[in-house]
């Protein structure tokens, strides 16, 4: 059977009652972790800039929710603003071995679709999980490839997971459903050329994947046809995005309906890029050992290869990254915040902090050094050893990703992060707490009753 029709099988079979509780309370608290990175962003230009590109609706049939914004929009304005905002801090989740996030794509994808048709808590459950299985799995066929090729993985496999995910939630047949996969496709981009200048595209790419993958689904549902062989054809989405390596279906294709991967998706504890975390808790553990700044002399990471033209090059520039969105991207500056502040927050990547003498002067001492022997992207580790000027060699290593599968954060830290975006968003606590609740009965009820409570 062609890889596709594989797929959409189970993505049109797929009921709540398959799932196991697992990959539901997984999916409850993706759901709560983007809607409260988009109440953080709802202030933020970026957030703006978009709201401005999308059309507000006066009628209730069919109006979607903006997380944190009053008034109502159409599904894919709602799915473009909301994944974006999700995204834009890079605060959201990941999963270990894509790397994906697939909150950011999925959860604003199904929310708009299950709105438009007026669906219940059960299609938004099974639309979530089923989306964020399938962007989980399309990562792991050509690891690493997709990114060499100057593409994002989020943005190119999240157009096909949220095509998946709102086909299950529409409950497509099998043929419309393959059908959706393939339109969506065609609809795959996100060129990682973002990092050149540290401008603003990233954000866009979860919110453009989400809006993409509910046309393609509509479209689908209305008769449009797209290629059966959009993930195994001659020319193939893993041909167009992934070319230096063969794609290997197993990891996609095996287990699937019965072996969930997407209950071990990581909740990130800090907002910056996946890899850099781990080095930031090395450098939060080198200033708890007492060493202070003045005392180093320098620093040097082990590092995976795959990981150094994202987050280590041109090292001068990470050493001083030009906007506070650079900054998330830039291990050394990632780890001199950590280790001068003791922890890495929303309100440190600022214009202020990137021209911080204190700051800079530290992450000017911090370079790399590539490690063969990393097992990146399987796992996501962090090293730093720091020369002191009296001699002393300080080395930590953190052998995992701390909220990923090793290191799992649990339900109520995701929820507390929930809490403090809310906050920082400009939310009171109380209300913070009513929508903390009002998540807990998400998948039992219409859709659309819950997620109107997320409005401002």
């Amino acid at each position: 059977m062609i890889v596709a029709e594989t797929v959409a099988a189970w993505l049109a079979e797929t009921r709540a009652r398959d799932l196991p509780e697992s990959a539901v309370e997984t999916a409850r608290l993706l759901f709560l972790d983007v809607a409260g990175l988009c109440i953080a962003a709802r202030r933020e230009l970026y957030v703006g800039a978009t709201l401005g590109a999308v059309d507000s609706v006066h009628s209730e049939g069919g109006a979607c929710t903006v997380f944190g914004h009053p008034g109502s929009f159409d599904a894919f304005g709602a799915a473009l603003v909301n994944g974006t905002a999700a995204h834009g801090e890079d605060y959201d989740d990941t999963f270990e071995g894509g790397p994906v996030h697939s909150g950011a794509v999925v959860v604003p994808a199904v929310a708009a679709a299950c709105e438009r048709e007026q669906l219940g808590g059960d299609r938004l459950l099974v639309g979530i999980v089923t989306g964020a299985e399938l962007m989980c799995r399309l990562s792991l066929v050509a690891p690493k490839a997709t990114h060499n090729a100057g593409f994002h993985p989020t943005a190119v496999f999240g157009a096909l997971a949220a095509a998946g995910g709102v086909a299950a939630a529409l409950r497509l047949s099998p043929a419309a459903t393959a059908s959706a996969l393939g339109i969506a496709g065609s609809m795959a981009s996100g060129i990682i050329e973002y990092l050149a200048e540290g401008t603003w595209t990233k954000r866009m790419h979860a919110g453009w994947a989400a809006q993409s993958g509910i046309r393609a689904a509509l479209m689908a549902r209305g008769g449009f046809v797209g290629p059966r062989t959009v993930f195994d054809g001659r020319d193939s989405i893993y041909r167009a995005f992934a070319p230096s390596v063969k794609p290997n279906f197993e990891p996609l294709l095996s287990g699937l309906g019965s072996r969930w991967v997407m209950p071990s998706i990581a909740f990130k504890p800090y907002p910056c890029g996946t890899m850099v975390q781990p080095f930031i808790d090395c450098a939060v553990k080198l200033a708890a050992d007492g060493v202070t700044a003045a005392e180093i002399s320098e620093i040097v990471c082990d590092v995976a290869e795959g990981t150094v033209p994202r987050l280590w090059e041109p090292l001068a520039g990470k050493q001083r990254p030009p906007t506070p969105y650079a900054a998330k991207f830039s291990t050394p500056f990632c780890m001199a915040v950590g280790f001068l502040d003791g922890r890495v927050g929303l309100a440190q990547f600022s214009d202020a902090r990137i021209h911080d003498a204190e700051t800079l002067a530290l992450a000017a001492k911090i370079r790399y050094q590539i490690n063969p022997r990393d097992e990146y992207p399987r796992r996501f580790s962090g090293h730093l050893r720091a020369t002191l000027k009296d001699g002393r060699i300080k080395e930590y290593r953190q052998a995992f990703m701390r909220g990923g599968v090793e290191s799992p954060l649990p339900p109520h830290e995701v929820e507390e992060k929930f809490a403090e975006n809310a906050r920082y968003g400009g939310w009171t606590p109380a209300a913070a707490e009513r929508l903390l609740l009002a998540s807990r009965s998400l998948f039992t009820q219409p859709a659309l009753d819950i997620l109107k409570e997320f409005r401002a």
